[in-house]
């Protein structure tokens, strides 16, 4: 699992990286030349969406998504891991509900190309069920892990 972490951030780094240049690139060429480069808007919101769906794996494999203990630290500790348990089901039917309507959308616009870069959307769109099956499949690890043992720590 370490080695999939580590993947998944040098992915997210490099995208990161791409989206930099590329809007420093955007900048430099609009400014300094007076001519902007057409596709840089473009290339940069296909960058986007990938981040934060690449993003959304990484959160949920540090435990870092936003949440809301107040209630949670009210409950003892067995409630406390139903609670855990309960909410990760429900995560899991709906990032699953979320992985299928997204590719369902991505098969539905493949034919459709973006307006410069002629990127089939598709490749955007897939993006969601990358993310949400990328989610699932590390909420599924945790929940294996916690019925097996007391560790949920993914990142050892």
């Amino acid at each position: 699992m370490k080695l999939f972490f580590r993947s998944l951030n040098a992915v997210g780094g490099l995208l990161v990286l791409a989206l930099v240049l590329i809007t420093f690139a955007a900048v430099l060429a609009r400014y300094l030349l007076g001519t902007p480069i057409q596709w840089t808007e473009e290339m940069s919101g296909i960058l986007m969406i990938w981040i934060v769906f690449i993003g959304a794996i990484g959160c949920e494999i540090e435990k870092s998504h936003l949440h809301i203990d107040v209630v949670t630290n009210l409950l003892n500790r067995r409630a406390q891991r139903a609670l855990e348990a309960l909410v990760a089901v429900g995560s899991v039917g709906l990032l699953g509900a979320m992985a299928w309507l997204g590719y369902a959308l991505a098969e539905k616009a493949a034919l459709k190309k973006t307006p410069i870069l002629k990127v089939s959307w598709f490749w955007l769109d897939i993006a969601v069920t990358v993310g949400a099956f990328g989610v699932v499949c590390v909420i599924l690890v945790r929940l294996v892990r916690g019925l097996c043992g007391p560790s949920t720590d993914l990142q050892n």
